[in-house]
């Protein structure tokens, strides 16, 4: 099942997406359901809509906190100078950094160093605490697409990773939370990211230094996971630079593409 957040007319509604590839009998719909589904139960409403009729927005916003994960590829942790640590090297964002498809993503003025980062979003679907690796599962809601936005100057400058990863607009997340993979299949997942139609990074989730049920476990031990929370698993190797006027697009197989504009801030 693909969740997503939209807007039609009004405030952000929920639906579940049916595709073309889906061979079912309403291709390049949203059913809209009542209520929020990372919150409690939900009811379809019977309304349908055209896929190309709605604007999708941020599938989440998380209810207190995105977790990224850094240098969790070894060919990027070697691309910037570094080793792939021992232990999963956990940052925050805030969740005033969320945006969705086709919004932009705001250079500011303090950089001019601004990198993409394609990577796979683990959707928190209950509250936990100290999970063993082994119950992992048990907490996902699902898996969307993420770009953990990066000003690579201040990142080296500030000496921690607040401010360089956590401006407005530097964690899109789309196009919809795909619920229907399970733990196994996360971790075997190709990834695409393009900077204006050209593939930038390549790589597949099975070549993550800490596996998501990990993470997730580290994550848990020291801090509480709400519904809705989000965990970045990190970058593949091919980072680099985008400037105000690019597209960036990540692809995931089984999830779809996130795309968003790059602009400059005040422009």
């Amino acid at each position: 099942m693909r969740v997503a957040r939209f807007v039609a007319q009004g405030d952000p509604t929920y639906g579940v997406v049916e595709l073309a590839e889906d061979q079912g009998p309403h291709p390049e719909t949203v059913a809209v359901v009542s209520g929020d589904p990372l919150a409690g139960p939900v009811h379809y409403t019977g309304e349908r809509l055209a896929l190309a009729d709605v604007r999708l927005v941020a599938p989440v916003i998380p209810r207190s906190k995105i977790v990224g994960i850094g240098r969790n590829y070894v060919e990027h942790a070697r691309e910037l100078g570094n080793e792939a640590p021992a232990s999963p090297l956990a940052f925050l964002k805030p969740n005033t950094s969320v945006v969705g498809p086709d919004e932009p993503i705001v250079r500011p003025a303090e950089t001019t160093d601004l990198h993409y980062e394609g990577e796979l979003a683990v959707v928190i679907g209950r509250i936990c605490r100290r999970v063993p690796v082994e119950r992992a599962g048990d907490v996902i809601f699902g898996y969307t697409v993420a770009n953990d936005v990066t000003c690579r100057d201040l990142q080296k400058t500030d000496g921690q990773w607040t401010r360089a990863k956590g401006f407005d607009s530097f964690c899109p997340l789309g196009p919809w939370i795909s619920t229907h993979i399970d733990l196994e299949e996360a971790g075997r997942l190709d990834l695409l990211t393009s900077l204006n139609d050209e593939p930038v990074q390549v790589g597949n989730t099975s070549l993550m230094v800490h596996p998501i049920a990990e993470l997730i476990s580290y994550v848990t031990s020291f801090t509480t996971l709400l519904p809705g929370d989000v965990i970045l698993t990190g970058t593949p190797a091919g980072v680099g630079p985008m400037e105000p006027g690019d597209r960036v697009s990540v692809t995931i197989s089984g999830i779809g593409t996130l795309t968003n504009p790059v602009v400059a801030e005040d422009a």
